[in-house]
């Protein structure tokens, strides 16, 4: 078998001032396979990919390429030799067009006379071949993640790439955007191309890979055949122990209705949705991106203003103009993209914590009460067992996972809380942390919250949620209660609009 390994690294070390971000780890690549790379925020699978791609040197190990040690001084030998990576985000440039995005840093050219015709038609090809419905022309800028990521790929083919690098490119993705990239995937493993497949996500991992190899502390664990190891074996090889229960959601018996939305509606956005939540209850909101469910909740919560429908809150019709009032009644949104609208990140924890109610915490209406302020960011900072050496670290230090419970945390210093709304969760956190935002969400129901939970993983909408709302082009098209629900009847919903649907007090 090893005339089959295009790629292989033994006992590779990095070393950062007080790091050993990678600790004498091995890995083998196959020609025409897809490896996954798995393991929690920090286990050094970033690290390990600069050094594969030549950002990084290692302080010990060795690296073979087809069978030759290779030593790359730059980016650029890496990519000499056959390696490319394509990242969560894409590393493009808006302004110039798809042609220019594939082909910058090796135009085509004849006497010093850049080939544009000839470009563009390999730049079609290229694109054809991953089946791309847009043209070479475009503006970068102007396309989706997805179709950026399309645009990655293709540049790395116009290089001759035999090994791809895919870091998180599912993150961003809805979930008819990642089979599409399944199948991109598959059409690269059949002609012959190495992938080595970054992500969280279980189902990406089971879909494509042949192998997985999984890091941990930096060090490495093991490879497994995909189809030989179980998601509780790869889960507790991740993180260390054995996690009994992935979707630990308490049985509470829902309590008073909280929430009410009646016939909300914005034009071009959503329209005449209605949903509840009760106190003790975890809801789901899902459906494909697009749907209008992160939309509905903004309007609710007054990021935006409905044109006409009612919000009520514990009974009481409420008048929302803007964020602060909603706050003020005990309705708060969680943002999906915590780090831009969710966090300060040069913030330390405890002054994120402490944001939504450092009016209160004035003395004299100047000067902060720092004692209680400090009190206040510990306490909820332990209620959600953040990770962090000091209270007064930046938030930018902390992994996903502990980002997401500083937010948490920020929504549990408002003492009138009574319905949370979770934008997305989980996205971009390792499978540990997971599991513990589910186990903080079970406990929060357990307390009386109610919980609106917005998704777009099936997995933890099935398992995490009471009833499932699901919305299809702007409109809630059913709702499904907890163990008669599959993701079947989920998608039939999400795909297709249900007219004559309408939402039950209970």
């Amino acid at each position: 078998m090893t005339e089959d390994i295009i790629l292989k690294l033994e006992g590779i070390t990095k070393i950062f001032p007080g790091v050993r971000a990678l600790d004498r780890v091995h890995f083998e690549l196959r020609r025409g396979e897809v490896h996954a790379l798995m393991g929690e925020n920090g286990a050094g699978k970033s690290t390990f990919i600069k050094v594969i791609t030549g950002v990084h040197a290692a302080e010990e190990g060795k690296m073979y390429l087809d069978g030759r040690e290779v030593h790359f001084r730059g980016p650029g030998d890496a990519r000499d030799a056959g390696i490319a990576a394509v990242y969560q985000h894409p590393t493009s440039y808006p302004e110039l067009s798809v042609t220019e995005n594939i082909f910058i840093g090796h135009q085509l050219s004849r006497g010093g006379i850049i080939q544009w015709d000839e470009m563009n038609k390999r730049a079609e090809e290229l694109l054809a071949g991953l089946h791309a419905g847009f043209r070479v022309t475009e503006e970068m800028g102007a396309l989706s993640v997805a179709q950026q990521q399309m645009v990655e790929i293709a540049k790395a083919l116009s290089m001759n790439a035999r090994i791809i690098i895919l870091d998180e490119p599912t993150a961003a993705l809805s979930r008819t955007e990642s089979e599409e990239l399944y199948h991109i995937v598959d059409q690269l493993r059949e002609s012959g191309i190495s992938v080595i497949f970054i992500s969280h996500r279980m189902e990406d991992m089971y879909r494509l890979a042949n192998r997985v190899t999984v890091f941990r502390d930096s060090r490495y664990i093991g490879t497994y055949e995909v189809d030989k190891i179980p998601e509780s074996d790869l889960i507790k090889a991740m993180v260390g122990r054995e996690i009994t229960d992935m979707y630990p959601k308490p049985e509470v018996k829902p309590g008073k209705e909280l929430l009410r939305l009646e016939k909300l509606s914005r034009t071009g956005y959503f329209e005449d949705v209605s949903l509840h939540v009760r106190a003790g209850e975890i809801v789901g909101l899902t459906g494909l991106v697009g749907a209008g469910r992160t939309e509905v909740m903004e309007a609710a919560c007054g990021i935006t203003r409905a044109d006409s429908g009612r919000v009520y809150l514990e009974g009481r019709e409420l008048t929302i103009r803007r964020p602060a009032d909603a706050m003020k009644a005990g309705l708060i949104l969680l943002p999906e993209d915590r780090q831009k609208q969710g966090l300060i990140l040069s913030w330390g924890l405890g002054r994120n914590v402490t944001l939504p109610i450092r009016r209160e915490l004035a003395k004299g209406g100047v000067f902060n009460d720092e004692k209680k302020e400090r009190e206040i960011a510990k306490k909820h900072l332990e209620e959600v067992d953040t990770k962090a050496v000091s209270i007064f670290d930046p938030v930018s230090f902390l992994s996903g996972g502990n980002q997401q419970k500083v937010v948490v945390a920020k929504a549990l210093a408002q003492k009138n809380m009574k319905v949370i709304v979770m934008d997305e969760p989980t996205k971009g956190v390792d499978v540990g942390a997971k599991a513990e935002i589910y186990m903080i969400m079970g406990e929060l129901a357990g307390r009386g919250y109610g919980i609106l939970m917005i998704s777009s993983e099936m997995p933890e909408t099935l398992g995490m949620c009471d009833r499932i709302y699901v919305m299809c082009k702007g409109r809630v098209t059913g709702c499904l209660s907890r163990g008669e629900v599959t993701q079947e009847e989920i998608l039939s919903l999400a795909m297709e609009k249900s007219a004559g649907w309408k939402e039950e007090r209970g």
